[in-house]
């Protein structure tokens, strides 16, 4: 018997498990896979996402990692570049990074069960585990105070527990689909979003000499190196450098649950819901959820509201983010939207800065406010 009984090994259920050890919880984790596990990721972490893993414990390398100080966006010939008002984020590996936050939830005294495989919810129990959530695995049933479902996009769990709602077709033109691929190559000091119809290209520093390069699209099945042709001067860039990477992808990205918890359960990263990737905070907001879900399990109020507690706790947590990727969406939609967008923030980086200190919750939303809107809205006729 575990205090938590996390499903899935990847960076959301291990930070839960380090968050619970810090809290004087026990955790059991359990993971199909074997560290470190690799995903398709964009593998940048936002300045509050670089925070709240120094607040795990968890430290990355030099040679594994590479800071980066702000985003630029590249539309055609416009260029718009702004800073983190506070703080820097830093780009990794996603295996490097799993290999860190493992290392940490097993310093820590959590239960690692890799390559062990849940199949199902275990029925009730009896006695002192009727009330305990659990799940059946090739070793028999596992139980916890609480199941916690940090099992990704297509979380199993979340189907398991009767929290999934129907989520688009992929045919649908509008789903979107991501792919990501390496190159050995000097990273700049931004995460790059070069942008063009219905697509985008992230380009991360995730190391010394390594650069990934993810890209978001709609409108079907298409490979990375057709996306990659939509960039003309990011594919000249990458002529000649190594490939470092296999391709990795994924998709569709929107996934929303009916619920983030039932009972005993709770949903965490991915598997607790998706809109997009393309304000890229999945890491960032993966953590800011685990901490969320230990703090309303350690709360004094008893256990009957903890999940309530972490209910409202993730409504709070997911109401700027979505806001900003709906925004972002609606404008990526519209082509000349998006280029009047880009050259709005071109011409003004100092506003840029302010929007990217609210997207890292470094700034409260009144630092742009009613004034930066009009200013936006300026610089959008303007343009």
């Amino acid at each position: 018997m575990t205090d938590l009984l996390i499903v899935g090994g990847g960076p959301a259920g291990l930070a839960v498990a380090i968050r619970a050890r810090q809290a004087g919880l026990t955790a059991t984790v359990l993971d199909r896979s074997r560290p470190p596990i690799d995903k398709p990721c964009g593998e940048g972490l936002m300045p509050d996402g670089l925070a709240l893993l120094a607040e795990m414990g968890v430290a990355m390398a030099a040679e594994e990692s590479a800071p980066f100080r702000g985003i630029r966006y590249l539309d055609g010939g416009a260029v718009a570049d702004g800073e983190f008002p506070r703080g820097i984020g830093l780009g990794v590996r996603r295996t490097a990074l799993h290999r860190a936050l493992a290392r940490r939830a097993e310093e820590l005294g959590t239960e690692l069960r890799w390559e062990e495989r849940a199949t199902g919810l275990a029925p009730a129990g009896e006695g002192p585990s009727t009330e305990r959530p659990g799940v059946v695995t090739e070793a028999g049933v596992l139980r916890g105070r609480f199941l916690v479902g940090a099992d990704g996009l297509l979380s199993r769990v979340r189907r398991w527990a009767g929290l999934e709602r129907a989520a688009a077709s992929p045919r649908d033109p509008r789903a979107r689909f991501g792919v990501r691929r390496h190159f050995r190559l000097p990273p700049c000091d931004r995460v790059e979003v070069h942008w063009a119809d219905r697509c985008e290209a992230y380009v991360t520093p995730v190391g010394p000499e390594l650069v990934g390069v993810a890209m978001l699209w709609s409108g079907g099945a298409a490979s990375f190196d057709e996306l990659l042709g939509r960039f003309p001067a990011l594919r000249r860039r990458l002529e000649g450098a190594a490939v470092a990477s296999r391709d990795q992808g994924c998709g569709p990205l929107a996934q929303r649950p009916r619920r983030v918890a039932r009972g005993r359960i709770a949903l965490v990263g991915d598997a607790s819901g998706y809109l997009d990737a393309i304000t890229g905070e999945g890491l960032s907001l993966a953590f800011h959820h685990a901490a969320a879900l230990i703090e309303a399990i350690s709360a004094p109020a008893g256990s009957a509201g903890d999940l309530a507690r972490y209910e409202r706790a993730h409504r709070r947590l997911r109401r700027l983010p979505e806001a900003l990727i709906r925004l972002l969406l609606a404008v990526e939609r519209r082509p000349w939207l998006r280029r009047r967008t880009v050259r709005a923030l071109a011409a003004d980086p100092e506003l840029f800065s302010r929007i990217l200190g609210v997207h890292a919750r470094a700034l409260p939303v009144s630092a742009v406010g009613v004034s930066g809107a009009l200013r936006l809205a300026w610089r959008l006729a303007a343009a």
